[in-house]
């Protein structure tokens, strides 16, 4: 759909949308037709000549906004709590608590995870500039961005490393034997206590700003984020299962998501490995940080038509990263295992509905499931490739959304940094 005719279509509330222009079918839609890959026009936004590196276009657009990735801010740095939370883990040390892996994950700054979601919200809101109405008082003039944009970027990064945490908890009521209850439970203590932390240290920033539309946009988000833990099956230990594929006759027509603020809609979801593929991720990573950029938008004065751009442009951002993450298990050694819920592997289950066997023996543990044969599976069909096409298309629609922005030096950091995300 034509940027002409989404202006049409929307309507003059905050985050309210008619049915013909519903924003899900938006992302919905490159699971189901063909795109174009890009223009000529956006290669040209990039500063750089060659493909840029990700940490160089992480750091560069950290310099453009002055502001680096807020978590790891000296200030949370040198904090009581996070210190205490340091000390607590270093007891975990040596252990197989997941709480560990997501700490390393965090600090990890790499191409391997995006912990630049405030950096994202942050160059979102400066490319988009701000109303004149805005009082001067709230204006950071150095870096081009509002203090409430900068205290909404630490909410929104706040709220996701806080849904990381809480996923590191262990299930110690499971059928199987637990190693080391005693390390595992201490270890969901902490989890449990720093992942709350964190979303109640969001929740007070979210109230300071004192804007009750932005605050029911980010608490919808928070919502999704719950539901995207109980969407499908999951093991014992709350690890996500696909669903089995049904044909395609037997698919109920998918829903339109009409509303922002409306939960997601599970019609037509369950059965087809595409629309599950993207309703999970939108629910698990594409609603916060689009909701966080469109309420960006809201706090610079922006109209709800660039506030709704501001949130197809982040969740298409965070499906094509996404996307990249599932390639990265069939880019090099076989491992020893992947996302069973991986766009590789869902491509290849619509095709060969037969291996979904590999799945059902993973109900109790993933642990059961032969990785092997299903690596094999992927690897000689042509769900690698589907989920390149995937994640070029999500590229594609998220610089469609870009190039309504104004050329500055934060929309070109953008563009490298989506450049910088191709395997």
């Amino acid at each position: 759909m034509s940027l002409s005719r989404l202006r049409s279509a929307l309507r003059c509330d905050l985050v309210k949308v008619s049915p013909s222009s519903a924003l899900v079918a938006k992302v919905w839609g490159p699971c189901m037709r063909e795109l174009s890959t890009g223009t000529s026009q956006r290669g040209a936004v990039s500063q750089h000549n060659t493909k840029p590196d990700w940490n160089r276009a992480v750091s560069e657009a950290e310099k453009i906004v002055g502001y680096p990735t807020s978590f790891l801010s000296l200030r949370w740095v040198m904090s009581d709590e996070i210190a205490n939370v340091a000390l607590h883990l270093r007891k975990l040390v040596g252990s197989n608590h997941p709480l560990l892996k997501t700490a390393k994950n965090l600090i990890y700054n790499g191409k391997n995870n995006m912990q630049a979601w405030g950096l994202i919200v942050l160059l979102v809101s400066k490319a988009a500039g701000h109303s004149p109405e805005i009082p001067d008082m709230e204006q950071d003039k150095a870096a081009g961005v509002l203090h409430s944009q900068r205290a909404l970027a630490e909410v929104t990064e706040m709220i996701r490393t806080s849904h990381l945490v809480h996923k590191g908890l262990v299930n110690m009521n499971s059928s199987r034997p637990i190693e080391e209850p005693d390390n595992m439970m201490f270890g969901n203590k902490i989890a449990l206590l720093s992942g709350d932390y964190l979303l109640a240290n969001s929740c007070t920033e979210l109230a300071n700003l004192r804007n009750q539309e932005l605050v029911e946009l980010m608490s919808s988000a928070v919502r999704d984020l719950a539901e995207a833990e109980f969407l499908g099956e999951r093991d014992e230990q709350n690890n996500p299962l696909p669903s089995r594929p049904l044909p395609v006759d037997q698919l109920e027509p998918a829903s339109d998501w009409e509303c922002l603020t409306s939960p997601l809609p599970m019609t037509g979801v369950a059965g087809c490995g595409r629309r599950e593929w993207v309703a999970r991720h939108v629910l698990a990573a594409g609603a916060l940080l689009g909701k966080s950029c469109s309420a960006a938008l809201k706090l610079a004065g922006h109209d709800p038509a660039l506030q709704s751009k501001g949130y197809l442009f982040g969740c298409h951002l965070a499906l094509a990263w996404q996307a990249f993450l599932d390639l990265e298990a069939f880019t090099g050694p076989e491992p020893t295992s992947f996302s069973l819920v991986g766009a590789p592997l869902a491509f290849t289950l619509e095709a060969r509905p037969e291996l979904y066997s590999y799945i059902e023996a993973g109900r109790k543990s993933v642990q059961d499931v032969d990785y092997h044969a299903l690596y094999e599976a992927v690897v000689a069909g042509n769900g690698i490739e589907q989920t390149k096409a995937l994640q070029r298309e999500h590229i594609s629609r998220a610089c469609d959304v870009l190039d309504s922005f104004p050329n500055c030096d934060a929309r070109t950091a953008l563009t490298n940094i989506i450049v910088a995300m191709h395997p």
